[in-house]
């Protein structure tokens, strides 16, 4: 997703997976996704929806950090080259201040801001449907009792995949070169009455056997900074817990893992448009 600072833009980047032979496997590695993704050859999805708590984050002033909750469409194979989303931002600004907001995005389109007035400890519920090049995306504050909903007509769409994430933004300085951002510590979110729907009829949670699921583990090892301390630092990560209530609940806690080298711009830059996929190797 996408949001304006000061020359420069945050972009929703799609997974970056620890490597194309994990696409189908239980688990998986990415340096920006944390929580769910469902997926299987031959399967296409109509809609995904959740609901959650809008999170809380421990700021302190100088030390910019950013999280996003969202439910999507497309976005997590390798090939993908769209992601149709809705969610919620929790970020931390440069005062200390937290900073609360919804968005949608209908990647490549760049994201735009959801005029709702979102509060940590919110409960919000975040639907994308999709049929043909029909895209509608609805979020509600069940807390305050608003409700935003749009549809439109876009050109390109994925549907291979249904994703439910917590995610750390990222920065663009350019509409091709974009780096992950710090992720903000939102604690631990919870993904509830978590729903999927395939184009053929078959409704179910991310345990059911109509597809298969990856659970997605962020870790910021060997990922490029904006802004960073130097060697040996804690950097912020997330994993998703196993699966509950047949597969209709989960949660994503924050943690910290020690970078070991300094990613700082390191190796060759993000040459994909901001919002694409890009795999290791590339």
């Amino acid at each position: 997703m996408r949001f304006p600072l000061p020359a420069i833009l945050l972009a929703t980047a799609t997974v970056a997976l620890s490597g194309a032979s994990s696409a189908l496997a239980d688990s998986s590695i990415s340096s920006n996704w944390a929580g769910y993704a469902i997926h299987r050859s031959g399967v296409r999805f109509r809609q995904v929806s959740a609901s959650w708590r809008q999170p809380s984050v421990s700021c302190r002033a100088g030390n910019q950090t950013y999280s996003a909750v969202w439910v999507g469409l497309g976005g997590f194979n390798e090939t993908s080259n769209a992601l149709e989303q809705i969610g919620t931002e929790i970020d931390c600004g440069a005062s200390g201040r937290a900073l609360s907001s919804a968005w949608y995005e209908l990647v490549p389109a760049p994201s735009n801001t959801v005029n709702l007035r979102i509060r940590p400890g919110d409960l919000i519920s975040a639907s994308v449907t999709v049929v043909g090049h029909r895209v509608s995306v609805k979020l509600g504050d069940l807390t305050s009792h608003h409700t935003f909903s749009r549809t439109f007509n876009s050109t390109v769409v994925d549907v291979s995949s249904a994703e439910w994430i917590v995610e750390a933004p990222s920065e663009c300085i350019s509409a091709t070169a974009c780096q992950t951002l710090p992720l903000a510590n939102f604690g631990t979110t919870g993904f509830g009455v978590v729903s999927a729907t395939s184009t053929r009829g078959a409704v179910g949670t991310v345990a059911s056997r109509n597809w298969d699921s990856t659970a997605i583990t962020l870790s910021p090892n060997g990922r490029r900074y904006i802004s960073y301390r130097g060697s040996g630092a804690s950097a912020g990560a997330a994993k998703p817990s196993k699966l509950a209530s047949a597969g209709s609940t989960f949660s994503v806690t924050y943690t910290t893992v020690m970078v070991e080298s300094n990613p700082f711009f390191a190796g060759r830059r993000s040459s994909v448009a901001a919002g694409y996929l890009e795999h290791p190797g590339r």
